[in-house]
């Protein structure tokens, strides 16, 4: 068994589609996102938009700088304005904002003083931030408004403030830990999909021996079945393993991802290792070739991405995916690895679903245990 685990080894060290499949493609999907998420940097300045000040007042300009404190505020001029609505509609940019003429004129007279938002109403998402902050500023007014009228009926400034305000408060409860950003949960997931990649790399390597004629010598040998399929299941663990180390490694030293507890991760990546792999094991010896593992391993890593709430966090998907998310090994192993990196989750809070992915793992196996007799038979002479 020995020298069949330093014999995969040595194979899959040499097998550059594994490579590719394994580390070089999750790591450049990894700083595809961290270059484009990253970028914003998280903090209010990315949020931008354009303004037109057609008052030019002391009041419009007092707005604008208001705003200039909040958001990223790029000016332009009022003879662009039908050029920038254009530009809009070409989906350029998603918001503008005008302040028109007889702006600081109305504020003077106590009437509504209107200001127009210009929106492009298929970026909702990219609207919503702006619209809270626009909003925020008008009640900051608004309050400013009061304030004055009850100064004026004689009122004191203690008096005005507790009248304006609120009766109830908000108080933010954080349940992550403070380091908490997009790739701590980009990195967890892009590792957990290319996991299940081993897969296509193990059919193929079954199926080469089928090929060469090696299983038909295996028949005639002393050597078991479990033992024949623990030493070509071996090496692929400690390839997922090794694959993991380093994707975990890259998020740590390039994005600072905090790996939480090294006890508690290391539990899950071996969990994980011996799931994918596990299955894999059991794929090789069900389907009937090379090209359709490669069909049912993108099905199950895609797929599996997709339910399991790799891609979309799940909490948004409807009700019915998250229920079939809770029956795939990619739902409990991320989940996992962000409470680790995000919650500061232990041994003990991890064990539960360490163990439903070791149950995926041994189910593979003992699939692979059945199957391997009559793929013995089919072997080449």
């Amino acid at each position: 068994m020995r020298a069949m685990i330093i014999k995969e080894l040595r194979l899959i060290r040499k097998d550059r589609k594994s490579f590719f499949f394994l580390l070089l493609m999750p790591i450049l999907f990894i700083a595809m996102f961290g270059t484009i998420f990253n970028s914003a940097g998280g903090d209010s300045s990315s949020v931008s938009i354009r303004t037109i000040d057609q008052d030019q007042s002391a009041a419009s300009q007092a707005f604008v700088k208001q705003m200039q404190g909040i958001m990223d505020v790029k000016l332009e001029s009022s003879s662009t304005l039908d050029d920038q609505v254009d530009r809009m509609k070409q989906g350029q940019f998603s918001a503008m904002l005008v302040i028109p003429a007889g702006f600081e004129k109305a504020m003077k007279e106590g009437s509504p003083a209107d200001i127009q938002l210009y929106q492009d109403p298929t970026a909702q998402t990219e609207l919503a931030p702006i619209q809270a902050i626009l909003s925020s500023i008008s009640s900051q007014y608004r309050e400013q408004k009061l304030t004055d009228v009850l100064l004026a009926k004689g009122d004191s400034k203690e008096q005005a403030e507790q009248a304006l305000a609120s009766p109830i408060q908000i108080k933010d409860v954080a349940t992550t830990s403070d380091h908490i950003s997009y790739m701590d949960s980009m990195v967890p997931s892009m590792t957990v999909m290319f996991v299940f990649y081993i897969m296509i790399t193990m059919a193929r390597r079954f199926f080469d021996e089928k090929k060469t004629g090696l299983l038909s010598r295996i028949r005639s040998t002393r050597v078991k079945p479990l033992q024949y399929l623990v030493g070509m299941w071996v090496p692929f663990i400690l390839t997922v393993i090794a694959q993991c180390v380093v994707l975990f490694a890259f998020g740590h030293f390039v994005y600072d991802v905090k790996l939480g507890d090294v006890a508690a991760l290391t539990l899950i990546v071996l969990s994980l290792s011996i799931c994918g792999t596990g299955i894999g094991l059991g794929l090789s010896f069900l389907v009937p070739g090379e090209g359709a593992a490669m069909v049912i391993t993108q099905v199950i890593a895609m797929g599996g991405a997709m339910l399991g709430g790799l891609w979309v966090p799940s909490y948004l998907l409807p009700q019915s995916v998250q229920t079939v998310g809770h029956f795939l090994p990619q739902y409990w192993a991320l989940h996992s690895l962000q409470n680790i990196i995000a919650h500061g989750a232990h041994l003990g809070d991890v064990a539960g679903p360490a163990l439903i992915l070791l149950t995926f793992g041994a189910a593979g196996l003992l699939v692979a245990f059945f199957r391997l007799p009559g793929f013995l038979r089919s072997a080449a002479n």
